[in-house]
């Protein structure tokens, strides 16, 4: 094969610019590259361990507040369904036809030019990525305090400040606490003990990541057993009967629901289409992160043929165990309860303790010993969440890096084990940051809104490239072309609509975010071709 080098100068209409095999930068000069080390099995648990957090554990409790019907609360999880399972048909044939290490990464840049690369790349290294490992480690550190009770965010051991509340239009900004507590602290030691073992090679954290997605797979059909075993009949009276009158009450096309517009804005009254829309901020999010198989690309056995299926097989299994988790839900909770209550039942979906539904579930079936075991599979859950998440987005990063956009060390593999160490541990120490910071919670509600525009953005890309590149190979070709996809970006754009309407502080900052990027490119384009021209060093 001969060497080719990257552009990052040529325009969607140009040729591939990325080899069949993504490492024949350095292995053609003898130097490490990536080793093919997951087959389809790894793949599909790198799709469902990045999906399946603490989310779906918490989120239904503030859906249901918002819509208010045990119907509308499944019909918004069928609706993340439906598009998450369109989103990856979609990749599927991105995936195929582009099976390089950075994934998304790559689709924007080939689809749309390379600006539009770096955004998705600036966003998803400043937070998407980074912050949801905070977040979800984080999460880790606080359920860990239920079995050792010092573990706690309010326990510091070193407080450094409080940046107060600063109202800016619907938006609040500050309102965090900077410093280490044990919280924290515990999410750290996650974060750099999986970046370790991370740094030894694909084979070690794909490993890592089989076991632990088995895990909490098993996990959440604990889950859905107990709701079937467990069913109480005051729920399903309260949530089904009598003749399903109570599933379907207030969820007719004339029913208004109640939505404040933004932070503490005035209350709108929308229609049944508006109030799943606004609540898809949960539901969606806690779906997310199902492409980062894509960024893996370098290391999957068989990509052409691994990566589709992956997708496919990862997003439909995880939708339908979080369906089927919110029916358990229904089946052993009451939707409506009242914040003062003092009962489970009384407290029922909609103000269960912190929002932990699955956990009161489990309470309900198995007593005071149930909240532990919710808090044991929810810690297994974070842990192998952390772990695919770290594994793939250094992949993104180090493909940026390759393409003279991020920091040169990022880009190289490392000669042991073949893997991009230093944008392990440069993603690690950012990470690590955001979990001092205590900003993570506001960023990633910030993100939420970009995250959409970018799945925009590249399913539209599918169109463009079948247009610019009609003779590129296509192992797979994306079902329901050029239905399906049409569709998703119909449902999402209005999503993002709806959302700039009703909720604009999940998307205002959100967009400012992925702007800063701009100027940032051209500084950084400017740097590089200045250290690349002929005479300087590079």
């Amino acid at each position: 094969m001969i060497p080719q080098k990257i552009s990052t100068t040529a325009g969607p209409s140009t040729p591939l610019r990325v080899a069949q095999d993504d490492s024949f930068v350095e292995a053609t000069a003898g130097a490490p590259h990536f080793v093919r080390g997951m087959g389809l099995f790894s793949a599909t648990a790198i799709v469902m361990g990045s999906m399946i957090g603490s989310g779906i554990f918490i989120v239904s409790a503030d859906m249901s507040r918002t819509v208010g019907s045990p119907a509308l609360l499944i019909a918004a999880w069928l609706v993340t369904a439906a598009m998450t399972i369109t989103g990856a048909l979609s990749y599927g044939e991105l995936a195929a036809m582009m099976p390089k290490a950075g994934g998304q990464y790559i689709y924007l840049r080939e689809a749309l030019g390379p600006l539009w690369g770096f955004l998705y790349g600036w966003t998803l290294f400043l937070v998407i990525q980074t912050g949801t490992i905070a977040a979800v480690g984080v999460a880790f550190g606080k359920f860990l305090g239920v079995f050792f009770p010092s573990v706690s965010a309010n326990h510091w051991l070193w407080h450094i400040a409080h940046v107060p509340a600063l109202p800016i239009g619907p938006m609040v900004l500050g309102n965090m606490d900077i410093g280490l507590n044990t919280a924290n602290l515990a999410a750290i030691m996650v974060i750099a003990l999986l970046t370790l073992l991370n740094t030894f090679g694909v084979k070690l954290g794909a490993g890592v990541q089989n076991v632990f997605t088995s895990a909490k797979v098993l996990a959440l059909l604990a889950v859905v057993l107990v709701g079937l075993i467990a069913r109480n009949a005051a729920a399903l009276a309260a949530n089904f009967g009598p003749g399903w009158e109570n599933f379907w009450a207030g969820s007719g096309w004339h029913t208004l629901h109640p939505v404040q517009v933004g932070v503490g804005g005035p209350t709108a009254l929308v229609g049944m289409v508006t109030v799943v829309a606004v609540v898809q901020v949960g539901s969606l999010f806690s779906s997310d992160a199902w492409n980062n198989v894509t960024f893996t690309a370098g290391e999957i056995e068989n990509p052409r043929r691994n990566l589709p299926l992956s997708l496919v097989i990862g997003t439909g299994s995880v939708l339908l165990l979080y369906v089927l988790c919110n029916l358990a839900y229904l089946s052993v909770l009451p939707m409506a309860g009242s914040a003062g209550a003092t009962t489970l039942a009384g407290r029922g979906i909609q103000f269960a303790a912190q929002d932990r539904v699955a956990t009161a579930v489990m309470e309900s079936a198995f007593g005071g010993i149930g909240a532990k075991l919710m808090a044991g599979a929810i810690l297994v859950s974070t842990f192998g969440c952390v772990n695919g998440m770290l594994l793939a987005g250094a992949r993104a990063h180090y493909a940026m890096s390759r393409d003279g956009l991020f920091f040169k060390s990022v880009g190289k593999l490392s000669a042991r084990s073949g893997v991009p160490v230093n944008s392990l541990w440069v993603q690690c120490a950012w990470t690590c940051l955001l979990c001092l910071s205590g900003s993570y919670g506001q960023l990633l509600d910030y993100v939420i809104f970009a995250v959409l525009v970018f799945y925009i953005l590249t399913i539209a890309g599918l169109f463009v490239l079948r247009r610019t590149r009609p003779d590129a190979a296509r192992p797979y070709r994306a079902i329901g072309y050029p239905v399906l996809p049409a569709i998703y970006i119909a449902l999402a754009a209005w999503i993002c609509v709806v959302l700039l309407r009703y909720k604009p502080q999940y998307t205002w900052p959100g967009l400012i975010l992925v702007l800063i990027g701009v100027p940032v490119y051209l500084v950084w384009k400017r740097l590089d071709t200045a250290m690349t021209e002929p005479g300087t060093e590079s």
